[in-house]
């Protein structure tokens, strides 16, 4: 229940939770932010009547503080809502007897005869909330970025804050990346900014936000503690680009290839690889099984030996994804030259034992292994290139490489190559 950061005044903020959902603490460094010297001689208690501020950070055009404030549990499905506070100096948010804009807690006493009035008096009211028992986490203000995923500049001094996921509550709240707008540097309003890691009704999860961070490029990094991945957010479209300081010298935009790969067959072969599956045939529907609306294994490939070829490589793309093109779908590299084939159903992982020293990348989506088709309901059929090439070489890169690591290896090393391309389209919603 303890965050750090470091403040534009040098001085070290450290968020302590509380010890219990609503008590009077026996020590009166819980529940606060405290502020150190960072050679540690002077600390105080900067603000309290926090009960669990995991996330803070500093709003880049006033300098001011906020913070995002997880509420009190057992009050009902709608109270109390999460908090966004304006954190000051010698403030008392009101934790643990007065919550939100002056709620009073039923289930507490204040100390020393203390009314709740009067407790309610002295507190400071939350500027904006949120749904309850979403479960506030990281939270980080948007200062821009220099790469073409950038958002744009109205981005530009507004909030980002995870919202983990509640469990004290009929209907699930949270399980997304909140947006905080500002203007002239004050709160104004909180909409869900990346959403559907609740299942329909909400009754299961497949991500629990947690850590976010701004790349240099200017994209949104969030973590998910529940599969122990980092999700990128990044914008494509007119405006992108915005920043709020001048760059690092060595700060460069993450390079991307708009088109399949592509790389030139030595010339003196000019050899094409017969790729085929035996689950479908060249521009035919791919069949549900293969897609991640369903299994998600690998199909079967086979081709024709190259004489000469020292291992083969395989990547799979879809050029027909939106906004990033192309989707690539699997990665691998030093697939042995004695085989022939793949089978149904690769182990998703960096490396495999069988066949014995094949490696796979990560690609779009960031995990390593073959990932199906997955395009939107309803979509046009998207294509799905299966690109295998002849090498005369096995290749020196490091397991979970990605795309464009492997693309240039690959240059000069090409003897032949060979294209399956299959189509998929989902036409109905999936139940679960």
């Amino acid at each position: 229940n303890r965050t750090l950061a470091f403040g534009p005044d040098g001085m070290l903020y450290i968020s302590v939770g509380s010890t219990c959902n609503a008590c009077n603490e026996s020590s009166p460094e819980s529940a606060t932010m405290l502020r150190v010297s960072p050679d540690g001689k002077s600390r105080i208690i900067f603000a309290s009547g926090l009960r669990n501020t995991i996330g803070f950070d500093w709003q880049p055009v006033t300098g001011e503080m906020w913070g995002a404030d997880n509420g009190i549990d057992y009050l009902g499905d709608e109270v109390q809502p999460e908090e966004l506070n304006k954190i000051e100096l010698g403030k008392q948010y009101g934790w643990p007897h007065v919550w939100g804009a002056g709620g009073l807690n039923p289930q507490s006493t204040p100390p020393g005869d203390i009314s709740k009035e009067q407790w309610k008096a002295s507190s400071t009211p939350m500027v904006l909330g949120y749904a309850a028992h979403a479960a506030p986490m990281q939270m980080v203000f948007y200062r821009g970025g220099y790469g073409a995923g950038s958002f744009p500049a109205e981005y530009v001094g507004d909030a980002f804050v995870t919202m983990r996921g509640s469990w004290n509550r009929q209907v699930a709240s949270g399980y997304e990346i909140v947006r905080v707008h500002f203007e002239k540097g004050q709160a104004k309003s909180m909409q869900p900014f990346v959403t559907g890691f609740l299942t329909p009704g909400g009754k299961t999860h497949i991500a629990r936000p947690m850590g976010l961070a701004i790349a240099v490029d200017g994209s949104l990094l969030m973590a998910d503690d529940a599969n122990g991945v980092i999700y990128r957010v990044s914008y494509r479209g007119q405006g992108a680009g915005a920043s709020a300081a001048s760059p690092a010298a060595s700060a460069k935009p993450p390079s991307s290839k708009a088109q399949l790969a592509s790389l030139d067959v030595r010339t003196e072969t000019k050899q094409r690889i017969k790729l085929s599956s035996s689950a479908f045939a060249a521009d035919a529907a791919i069949p549900p099984q293969y897609s991640e609306y369903t299994d998600g294994v690998s199909p079967p490939l086979a081709w024709a030996p190259i004489e000469g070829a020292k291992s083969y490589a395989l990547i799979v793309e879809d050029p027909d994804a939106k906004p990033i093109t192309p989707f690539v779908h699997w990665l691998a590299w030093n697939i042995p030259a004695s085989l022939n084939k793949l089978p149904e159903g690769m182990q998703e992982q960096p490396r495999l034992t069988e066949p014995e020293g094949m490696l796979q990348g990560s690609g779009t989506r960031g995990s390593a292994g073959y990932y199906g088709p997955h395009p939107p309901v309803a979509d046009p059929p998207h294509h799905y290139h299966f690109q295998l090439f002849a090498l005369d070489t096995l290749l020196s890169l490091p397991p979970g490489a990605n795309r464009e690591q492997l693309l240039a290896v690959l240059e000069g090393h090409v003897l032949a190559k060979g294209e399956l391309v299959g189509r998929y389209r989902q036409l109905v919603k999936p139940l679960k």
